[in-house]
Formats: C-alpha cells, sequence, structure tokens
C-alpha cells in the first residue's frame, strides 16, 4: 500500500466517529479527516456570530443543551472561551472540578463519563494530557454525547486551528481579497511537542495553502516532519522571508535548560520573532501567537502589541470558532438520533 493509501485510510477512520452519515459534524476531534468544505462550513458559521460591527453576537442554539466542561489538564484561556461561547449560545454550564472528581479517587475514566452522561449530558468539551482521549471517549465510551475536543496530549487542538484559521480568514481574506492558496505560512518554535502545530499545519493544508514553513532548531522537529508537506528552516531570516503569516508556538519551560533547549536567551536570538525579523516578511504580514505568550523567549514585546499582532483577534475569533463548532456538533448529535 502507498503512502496516499495510508493517508487517506487513516483520514477516513479519524473522519468516522466524528461525521453524521449526510457529512455533518457530530464530534470535534482533529482536523484531520475533515475536507475543505466542511472546514469551510465551520468558518462561515463562525462568521456568522459576528455584527456588522464585528462584535460577537448571541443565539439559542443550544438552550436547553447541557454542556459539560471537563478539563483533565490546567488551561485558563481555552477554558474560559469555550465557556464564553457556550453562554452566548444559550446553554446550561457545568464545569467539573478535576481536582476533587472521583477519577482522582480510584473511579476509572469510563465510570465517570458514564456517570456524567446519566446526568442528562448533552456535550462534553474534554482537555487531556493524554493523546487520543477524545476519540476514546467518542467510539468507546460516551457516542451519544457530542464531544469536543480542547487539546489531547501532543495529538491535536482542532478548535485552536480553526480560530487560526478564521483569523486569517478575517485578516488576510476578507480584508484584502485573498485566498488561502495564495498564502504563505510559516509556524515557529517546538514543533516536535506541539499539538497546535499539528492541527494548523493540517488545516492549513485542507485549505489550500502550498507554502507551508516550520522554523525550528533540530532538537525540536519531529522525525520525518517533510512528510507532511512543509518547507523546513533552521534560520528565521531564510524561513520569513516574504512570508504572509507568522504563527509562533509557546515553548514549555520543562524544555528549557534540557537538551533540546540550553537556554531562553539562546532560544530568542535564534528564533524569537523580533521586530527585525517581521519586517523581512510580507509588510502587512500578521503575527499570531496561540498564548500564554512567553515575552522575550519566543516574541518580542514590541511585536506581540505591534500593529501586525492579531494575538489578541485570536482569542475574540477563539468564542465564534468554538459557537460554531458546538453548534453544529449538537445538531449532528440530534440528527443522527433522529431527533431533527
Amino acid at each position: 500500500m502507498n503512502d496516499i493509501d495510508t493517508r487517506t485510510r487513516l483520514h477516513q477512520s479519524l473522519a468516522h466517529p466524528q461525521l453524521t452519515s449526510d457529512g455533518g459534524i457530530r464530534h470535534f476531534i482533529c482536523v484531520e479527516g475533515l475536507s475543505c468544505v466542511q472546514l469551510e462550513c465551520i468558518l462561515d458559521k463562525a462568521m456568522g456570530y459576528f455584527d456588522a460591527h464585528g462584535r460577537l453576537v448571541n443565539t439559542d442554539e443550544l438552550a436547553g443543551k447541557t454542556v459539560m466542561n471537563l478539563f483533565f489538564e490546567n488551561s485558563t484561556r481555552t477554558r474560559t472561551t469555550f465557556e464564553a461561547a457556550q453562554k452566548r449560545l444559550g446553554a446550561n454550564v457545568l464545569n467539573l472540578d478535576i481536582a476533587k472528581s472521583s477519577t482522582n479517587k480510584g473511579e476509572t475514566l469510563r465510570d465517570t463519563l458514564w456517570n456524567l452522561e446519566a446526568m442528562s449530558a448533552d456535550m462534553f468539551v474534554v482537555r487531556h494530557s493524554s493523546s487520543g482521549a477524545a476519540h476514546f471517549m467518542a467510539t468507546e465510551v460516551t457516542p451519544n454525547v457530542a464531544i469536543i475536543n480542547a487539546g489531547d496530549g501532543w495529538h491535536a487542538h482542532p478548535t485552536q486551528a480553526m480560530l487560526d484559521m478564521l483569523t486569517i480568514h478575517r485578516e488576510l481574506c476578507v480584508k484584502y481579497g485573498k485566498s488561502f492558496d495564495e498564502l504563505s505560512v510559516a509556524i515557529i518554535g517546538d514543533i516536535k511537542h506541539s499539538r497546535v502545530a499539528r492541527s494548523d499545519i493540517c488545516a492549513l493544508q485542507t485549505l489550500g495553502v502550498k507554502d507551508l514553513r516550520v522554523i525550528a532548531p533540530k532538537t525540536l522537529l519531529p522525525k520525518g516532519i517533510k512528510r507532511y508537506g512543509v518547507s523546513v528552516f533552521e534560520n528565521m531570516e531564510q524561513g520569513l522571508a516574504g512570508v504572509d503569516v507568522i504563527i509562533g508556538l509557546r515553548i514549555q519551560n520543562e524544555r528549557i535548560g534540557s537538551p533540546l533547549l540550553p537556554s531562553t536567551n539562546e532560544y530568542f536570538k535564534n528564533y524569537g520573532i523580533t521586530e527585525s525579523r517581521v519586517k523581512l516578511a510580507k509588510p502587512n504580514a500578521l503575527v499570531m501567537h496561540p498564548g500564554p505568550m512567553n515575552r522575550g523567549v519566543e516574541i518580542a514585546s514590541g511585536v506581540a502589541d505591534g500593529h501586525q499582532s492579531v494575538i489578541l483577534k485570536q482569542v475574540n475569533n477563539g468564542i465564534a470558532v468554538r459557537m460554531a463548532v458546538m453548534a453544529m456538533a449538537m445538531q449532528g448529535q440530534d440528527k443522527a438520533k433522529g431527533l431533527i
């Protein structure tokens, strides 16, 4: 079997639990397995949550539905924006206190989820340190509850990828009439351990980006990275030349001082996003970062707060994307159950 056949079968297997029989979204576990049309539908849906002045609106699409946020891994920004999105959709929102949950008392994850499902949960938003946790829940434990992946291990962070796509769409495609297949995008940092990088790469390629670059030291690149169809650079100046979008990744503290990354000073010197390096990109290039940022390590403050930075816009766009994904998944679940 050739690589194309293998990749096609992988995408089909990943798509299986996510989609209804007519191609609608039932769970949102990863970007892999979804088509360009499906990703564009998410973007179109998210765009509909902004009024004529660019402000987010409220709807009743999840009125009467109960959404449970199950964050087995710490997060402030992702959890807060999900909760804001849920309330804007009119949902009943419950946050599980993981520190006091039964899983810390010896109960299995399966039993915990079954108990929560019995409380008439309609949707779980799940963040977990184990790769594949969301897929396991959707296929093996609670297939009748919509599962939204808020980040699992090193595997995927699909709503982050889609909010990044929405930011690019709003700030370049809508404003300047560009399409994704015309763009050059550079992703900088710890590619090896980043679920954001994996999801962004897949989403960008699915939407048609042909010039996709990753910039990192060899120690922070996964083996076989070129098979993903990206151009690999170890030199920032070469990698940023003429790009439309610069996406910085967070360097986790545990990497610093290890053989992977000797020091923050060394990293910033070679891979920090600075004013002089941003000038190598196109004049209207976007500077993005999933947050939280380490200023002076991954990005200079002057860039983070500069006119080309859309980092705060990413946060706002994240609410719209999460509204879109949850509304679409709930509709898909209801359709699969024959409720609509």
